[in-house]
């Protein structure tokens, strides 16, 4: 008789699944100019230690986010669904993911497929817009 493998443990001796192999399937690119700037600016002043509170909270949410995204952009934890009337007034599929949730203001992440095969293109970040609000909505340009 064997022993299982406790919950949450791998067997290493078990064969290579889908959830092991290295990389993710998709690219992430910003768009142009909002996004790229913006996440370019996280990045740099995170690596100098020059974030207050409020950015260093962004940053992370949206790291973890960005990481999930890449991996499975329908995972769970993102809500990611198509927001038709984007999707209407761009001319392509237009969808929103969460990066937090149950938050007042929670910020929503705008992004679409490509310019290129298995890429993702974020084209912005917005406070969570109510029904019939997401005309105001600004995306960024595709690179």
């Amino acid at each position: 008789m064997s022993k299982k493998p406790k919950p949450g443990k791998r067997n290493p001796n078990a064969a290579k699944t889908e959830d092991t192999i290295s990389g993710p399937p998709f690219e992430i690119r910003m768009g142009l100019p909002r996004m790229d700037c913006l996440w370019k600016d996280l990045t740099e002043r995170s690596k100098s230690g020059k974030l207050n509170a409020d950015e260093g909270k962004l940053y992370k949410k949206w790291g973890k986010a960005l990481r999930l995204l890449s991996a499975n952009p329908f995972y769970p934890g993102l809500s990611s669904h198509e927001i038709s009337g984007l999707t209407k007034k761009y001319g392509k599929k237009i969808f929103e993911s969460y990066l937090e949730n149950r938050t007042p203001g929670a910020t929503r992440m705008f992004w679409a497929y490509g310019p290129g095969r298995a890429q993702i293109t974020i084209l912005a970040l917005e406070p969570h817009p109510e029904p019939g609000e997401y005309g105001r909505v600004k995306l960024d340009l595709a690179p």
